[in-house]
């Protein structure tokens, strides 16, 4: 897009008369023109505590400010402080496997990717002993543990990525333990990195499987030199093993086969109930590297337009910010990680959405809009917000979630992430129906959306959450070719020729979903059975009927 034709249609996203858009219709044009400016090269990616931080909050608040809408942040701002801490690597890593004499060489980023979120300025971790934990997955509900009482304190675990049902036959006694296709939170990385700090390990390595995992590792090893961040924790030494992060599979088969195990054999164990954990005899580790650690700030920016009868029950929709910032360059030298479908194009719904409910009467319950920091890092912003609400958690609405939004045309599907979990779904489905459309579950369950954006947080505290993913239909050439080429990447580039008519047809939706609950008295639930019902259920004297 030419600089002048840019020019105007940033001018249109400040213009709070609504002018130029259709009055009470998600302008599709606006929101390709607040994708490309958060794409663009001068916010740098848009990291944490970097530049292009202060660059994307600054613009956001602005956009808020535009509007009329409300601050809702700290001291009367439109901003959120939330301390964390940053790792930055310092120097190469020595990472080697000690079997029966032989010393094997894993080469950082090309063989494994080791960082640690622990406060120190460096890590070692001297002939560790090493034990294949399975899926590494405690769930007493569900009948399942894998550790079986073995002692895994100051030894490097490894773990399958995934749950254990993902790829048994459906005659198995496993299947259904889990979610099958559809990824748990046991299946993320986030638990399995938990599971092995409660549990004293020294260090803790994911087995990278592309299927399982529903991205290749390229997708880790680009982004691998980005700074790590964490939120502050009261007892680092506790909540977080010293080395963590993901070992390629044809590694980590080496090692077993050095202590005279079969990889395959070792997994179809694990995916039984009865596994127990198998300690690679005669097999060490040791990791040895350095980080600069640091205590920073980052922030959420959030805004609100306060209900007229209501006005501390609150509908919220969010979206994250922030992307990768400056990392691994690519072939074309490119080193700016942009995120512009993830997740410049939730933040531009997001203002869109805002210019709406702005220019519209106002509901009787408050409506919230809030943009996540450091959701590439592990959610952080949405998990301080969720320890330090805005607003009462009790008594918000629902948590209308905005991320990645494929640039095309209309559809007469849309995608629901996290199918089925919620009623709030219902009049989705129903307001869909109207305009001769239908929803359908995620494509890609096994890599466990659901449990890896910002309204999760939020859930685990029992908010009712809502995620459709505009353009992610199917196994659609078009999904198929941005999580392959360009999830994570510098390649996530905004483009010239983009059309966002198949996002705004959806955002649209949950524009009119939003609404209908900001306006009357009913509280979405939870499907009965859901892990984050009963939290729910335990806060229900809080809301008014």
């Amino acid at each position: 897009m030419s600089r002048v034709s840019l020019a105007v249609l940033a001018a249109c996203l400040l213009s709070a008369s609504g002018a130029v858009a259709q009055e009470g219709r998600v302008d599709p044009e606006r929101l390709n023109a607040a994708t490309a400016i958060l794409a663009g090269d001068d916010f740098e990616g848009r990291a944490p505590t970097t530049p292009g931080e202060e660059r994307s909050v600054t613009w956001i608040a602005e956009q808020f400010r535009a509007l009329g809408l409300e601050p809702a942040g700290d001291d009367g701002t439109y901003f959120q402080t939330v301390p964390i801490n940053r790792f930055v690597q310092d120097g190469p890593a020595v990472i080697t496997a000690n079997a029966g004499g032989e010393t094997i060489t894993l080469q950082r980023g090309t063989d494994i990717i080791s960082n640690s979120h622990r406060p120190t300025n460096h890590i070692t971790i001297t002939d560790a002993p090493v034990v294949f934990v399975g899926y590494g997955v405690n769930a007493p509900e569900r009948g399942w543990d894998d550790f079986k009482g073995v002692d895994v304190r100051g030894k490097v675990v490894l773990m399958l990525v995934n749950d254990p049902d993902f790829e048994v036959a459906a005659d198995s006694p496993t299947a259904g333990k889990f979610d099958g296709q559809g990824m748990t939170y046991y299946g993320r990385w986030v638990y399995k990195f938990e599971e092995a700090a409660r549990r004293g390990a020294a260090a803790v390595f994911v087995i990278h499987e592309t299927a399982a995992a529903g991205y290749p590792w390229n997708t880790l090893q680009n982004s691998s030199t980005a700074p790590g961040l964490d939120i502050v924790r009261a007892d680092p030494e506790r909540e977080r093993v010293q080395a963590q992060g993901w070992i390629q599979q044809a590694q980590a088969a080496r090692l077993m086969q050095a202590a005279g195990l079969d990889y395959a054999t070792l997994k179809t164990a694990a995916q039984g109930a009865d596994f127990r954990p198998v300690e690679l005899n005669g097999v060490t580790m040791s990791l040895d590297f350095g980080q600069t650690f640091s205590r920073l700030t980052t922030r959420n920016v959030a805004a609100r337009l306060p209900g007229t009868r209501h006005p501390d029950e609150t509908v919220m929709y969010g979206a994250h910010w922030d992307a990768y910032g400056r990392a691994v360059a690519n072939a074309a030298g490119d080193d700016i990680y942009n995120g512009a479908v993830d997740n410049a194009t939730g933040v531009a719904a997001v203002l869109e959405l805002a210019r709406l409910y702005a220019e519209a009467p106002r509901t009787e319950r408050s409506v919230m809009f809030v943009s996540w920091a450091a959701e590439e890092a592990g959610l952080l912003g949405a998990y301080y917000y969720a320890a330090h609400p805005l607003a009462p958690l009790e008594t918000t609405v629902v948590n209308i979630n905005m991320d990645s939004l494929l640039p095309g045309p209309a559809s007469s599907e849309i995608v629901v992430i996290g199918f089925g979990k919620t009623d709030a779904q219902n009049r989705l489905a129903d307001l869909a129906s109207e305009e001769g459309r239908s929803l359908i579950p995620d494509p890609a369950p096994q890599v466990g959306a659901f449990y890896r954006s910002d309204h999760f947080p939020l859930a685990k505290m029992g908010v009712p959450a809502l995620f459709a993913a505009a353009g992610f239909t199917g196994a659609s050439d078009a999904s198929r070719a941005y999580v392959r080429d360009r999830y994570h990447q510098p390649t996530d580039e905004w483009s010239s020729d983009w059309s966002m008519e198949g996002a705004a047809q959806d955002v649209q939706l949950l524009y009119r979903v939003g609404r209908d609950l900001a306006n009357n008295r009913e509280w979405p639930l939870w499907t009965p059975g859901n892990e984050f019902e009963a939290v729910r259920d335990a806060s229900a004297s809080s809301r008014q009927e």
